[in-house]
């Protein structure tokens, strides 16, 4: 069944039985005591790189800074878990071999934490959330007693070591990797990772794109709409002291493309892509309202988590049926917001995952919200602007949204994070006031399953022939276009993924052209599917 946007959606008295199932079926309610809390906030961001500064320096850097934030000293001692935030070159062939493999414990020895439990996440910036998420329940059911979430990224320094050679041997701890928390799992198919889908920076442009079509709108119409969302967010990082790019850019700036602002997918300019060469670490402490209480720790450092949701997308980009949509973030929401009894309009800040803008403005759109409002999309400044450190961004989020809420006169803070592309979201409401309800753990499973029992597409086992193209984007490098990729149905209704010729011709038509509904000819050529215009 489909809505009046043309989206798959689950009919309302399916989410309402739905969700009585899921009540009728928790089991008994924690006390308001187990209610769990965060307390401590740490962040740091170095500007200078430092090949003698070790990824264990970074996590203790910003994990004393959140323990001093609780303002007990007592704090150390409670602690009996550690959520570490996976390093995002942990996975890559050769590089990973430089990192510690087992940060949480080397980080506890070094802040005289005895004998703690040791999680680290997957990879995938949804993992800050996620991690919040999980050990909240984990709190709440007396599992843990305080837990410390961790994570530090110093790509800045690794890149400028990979270039200069110089010795961070250092870096390496030779231990053995605690228990992963979340989903790990390859993030696209060999089809894609063929066509270049594997790179984000080819992949959310696919998802802009299909969204200017659905919208109807002009490429000068979108791009200056992306490009004042953009500018709002430095708006924000200019006054942030811990952002990596603090300086305000209009969205004349941000749109204009010259040398120092290429296109890097269009329609993106490079101020419009995430800044991942950053030196940056985050640390959070969470505990409960009854522990807080035994350790002292003032009620004006605490904030509560209302509710939390983790859910996935269909898994493959190129089996949604809807390529500028997210009935994932959709239905977390709607769970989230009912839960918490929080409207969307009780939310007093926001910081929604922002690596490209489509991000933003695709979760914007299924929580209802405009992605103008004044209220803003962001309390960092935003991937593009504030930093967008690997898969730990988000902890800053969160480190911000408490020290926000803190500042401020109350209210309600909304977190959205993002892993992969566009496909596993985690959402949390933070606040300063206390729950009307006992905590209860969103069950996760039974929304997901309605997620994956929606209709997806066929990728076609032969897609030579004719066929529609539904997205496209156009790579670039230093040189200028360099790939042009489509995603398009063939006349059977199968989905497809290709590359087109890259003559210039062919890459400025895509460009100037908006091919969207254009049908040309698929031929394949040494297992490449080739798109003819």
């Amino acid at each position: 069944m489909t809505n009046q946007l043309g989206l798959d959606f689950i009919p309302l008295t399916v989410y309402v039985v739905s969700l009585l199932s899921i009540e009728m079926n928790r089991p008994a309610m924690p006390t308001s005591d187990n209610t769990p809390i965060l307390v401590g906030a740490g962040q740091h961001t170095w500007h200078e790189s430092d090949a003698g500064r070790t990824p264990l320096d970074a996590l203790h850097a910003a994990s004393s800074k959140a323990i001093a934030d609780v303002g007990s000293a007592r704090l150390s001692g409670a602690i009996d878990a550690l959520g570490m935030i996976r390093f995002i070159a942990d996975t890559t062939p050769g590089v990973d071999a430089l990192f510690p493999r087992n940060p949480g414990a080397a980080l506890a020895a070094r802040l005289g934490i005895t004998d703690p439990a040791l999680y680290q996440g997957t990879i995938g910036g949804n993992t800050p959330q996620y991690l919040v998420n999980h050990f909240a329940g984990k709190l709440a059911r007396g599992e843990h007693t305080a837990v410390l979430v961790a994570g530090a990224e110093l790509l800045a320094t690794l890149f400028s070591v990979l270039r200069t050679g110089e010795d961070i041997s250092a870096w390496a701890d030779g231990g053995t990797a605690p228990a992963t928390v979340g989903n790990e799992r390859e993030g696209h198919t060999a089809v894609e990772l063929a066509h270049g889908l594997y790179e984000p920076i080819n992949t959310y442009p696919l998802f802009e794109n299909s969204l200017r079509h659905h919208l109807g709108a002009s490429e000068d119409e979108h791009i200056a709409h992306i490009a004042e969302l953009c500018s709002r967010m430095s708006r924000v990082a200019a006054d942030n002291p811990l952002a990596w790019r603090p300086q305000f850019q209009t969205a004349q700036q941000i749109s204009t493309v010259e040398k120092r602002n290429r296109y890097i997918g269009y329609p993106y300019t490079r101020a419009m892509n995430p800044i991942l060469e950053v030196d940056m670490a985050a640390a959070v402490v969470m505990t409960t309202v009854a522990k807080a209480r035994e350790l002292g720790i003032e009620e004006s450092r605490w904030i509560y988590l209302h509710g939390g949701a983790d859910l996935n997308d269909i898994w493959y980009v190129s089996e949604r049926p809807a390529l500028h949509a997210s009935p994932a973030i959709n239905l977390a929401w709607k769970s989230v917001s009912a839960a918490a009894g929080i409207t969307v309009d009780e939310i007093s800040h926001f910081d929604i995952y922002s690596c490209f803008p489509s991000a933003v403005h695709v979760a914007c759109r299924e929580i209802g919200l405009q992605a103008l409002d004044d209220r803003g999309v962001t309390v960092t400044g935003g991937l593009p602007f504030f930093g967008g450190p690997g898969n730990n961004y988000s902890l800053h989020a969160i480190a911000q949204m408490m020290d926000t809420l803190r500042r401020g006169s109350g209210g309600h803070g909304l977190v959205t994070a993002n892993g992969l592309y566009l496909t596993k979201h985690s959402l949390g409401i933070y606040s300063t006031e206390a729950p009307q309800t006992a905590w209860r753990d969103t069950d996760n499973s039974a929304l997901q399953a309605q997620i994956d029992a929606a209709p997806r597409m066929t990728v076609a086992s032969d897609p030579s022939g004719d066929a529609t193209i539904e997205t496209f984007t156009v790579g670039f490098d230093r040189e200028g276009p360099k790939r042009g990729i489509v995603i398009a149905r063939n006349d059977a209704g199968e989905r497809l993924v290709a590359n087109t010729p890259d003559d210039a011709t062919t890459l400025q038509t895509l460009m100037t052209e908006a091919p969207i509904g254009h049908r040309g000819k698929v031929s394949v050529r040494d297992g490449i599917n080739i798109f003819h215009l």
